[in-house]
């Protein structure tokens, strides 16, 4: 439930007292145990990695977003979404870490170019892109699930995503980012799947007007924790739905926060292998990351917390 507090102030989200059911809470994340997951190849990519010289037949094209969007089949048969520009770098690799966490995630891939047939068997070779398959186990429901109306509010890994978010300056927590998955294939996490889809606006600043994704330097430079007290905590964050944020408590960021340090080194570097990130760049993005992860595990309720 949300309430609205005073003139003009954000809204509060009202956390439930009691955690969802394991079986619901296992339609949002599964726990992966000491079994790690290989975050370079990802969720079936031996059956499902699109082939990089093929030509992909265009079946429609949107150019209202911040990114170009194409739907595309493969000669194969198989129809894609491939989005272009710089969020492809940048929605692989959250995803792949979000699913190395154990949170669920589509099938989901950076080709640095690629082959778009035109008439008479020609083709025009595109700039870099994520693609992600449009499975049949797969459906996405009508209507998306909502931040601040959902059945997983109670849930410490609920809250866990949104700070995990945070961690990586996702700027765009909109409700049309989401996806509820139809499972038709026994899956781990049931028949339904409640998923971050669209991750691409991360990994740069944070701004409600065009923010600038996928930059390093930005990044780097932008805070994390501003202030704690002993149930909220506040974070350095311009993006849209700052509302979000007031259902976190210094628990849920140390609880992420622990979560994201069992990510082993290996995962850390295939997770920006899998976006085409470069070695030195690479470590610069997790040298940021684990330095937030630190302020998390170490929050003291009543002071200020100063960011690097």
């Amino acid at each position: 439930m949300v309430v609205t507090i005073g003139c003009g102030a954000l809204r509060t989200i009202h956390v439930p007292a009691t955690p969802p059911p394991p079986e619901q809470l296992s339609q949002l994340w599964v726990d992966q145990g000491d079994t790690p997951r290989d975050l370079f190849r990802g969720i079936l990519a031996e059956q499902l990695a699109p082939p990089r010289e093929a030509p992909y037949e265009l079946i429609a094209r949107d150019d209202r977003g911040f990114s170009t969007s194409f739907d595309v089949k493969g000669p194969d048969g198989v129809e894609w979404s491939a989005k272009i520009g710089p969020e492809a770098q940048t929605e692989v690799v959250v995803s792949r870490l979000l699913w190395g966490l154990g949170y669920h995630q589509p099938p989901i891939y950076y080709l640095p170019s690629w082959n778009l047939a035109l008439p008479k068997g020609e083709s025009k070779r595109e700039s870099e892109a994520r693609f992600r398959p449009k499975l049949p186990q797969l459906k996405v429901a009508k209507e998306p699930w909502r931040w601040a109306d959902n059945a997983l509010l109670g849930a410490r890994e609920f809250r866990g995503l949104l700070v995990t978010l945070l961690m990586f300056n996702s700027t765009d927590l909109k409700d049309d980012n989401n996806v509820i998955y139809e499972v038709s294939e026994p899956w781990s996490g049931g028949p339904r799947w409640f998923v971050v889809r669209d991750l691409g606006a991360a990994l740069g600043e944070t701004g409600k007007l065009d923010p600038r994704r996928n930059w390093l330097a930005g990044f780097e430079k932008q805070a994390f924790i501003t202030q704690v007290t002993d149930t909220s905590v506040r974070f350095d964050y311009t993006g849209r739905h700052q509302e979000l944020l007031t259902m976190i408590s210094p628990g849920d960021v140390r609880w992420a926060a622990g979560r994201l340090r069992q990510l082993t080194d290996q995962q850390w570097r295939d997770a920006f292998r899998s976006g085409n990130y470069s070695e030195a760049d690479s470590a610069r993005y997790v040298a940021r990351i684990r330095e937030k992860i630190e302020d998390g595990l170490a929050l003291r309720v009543d002071r200020r917390v100063t960011d690097h």
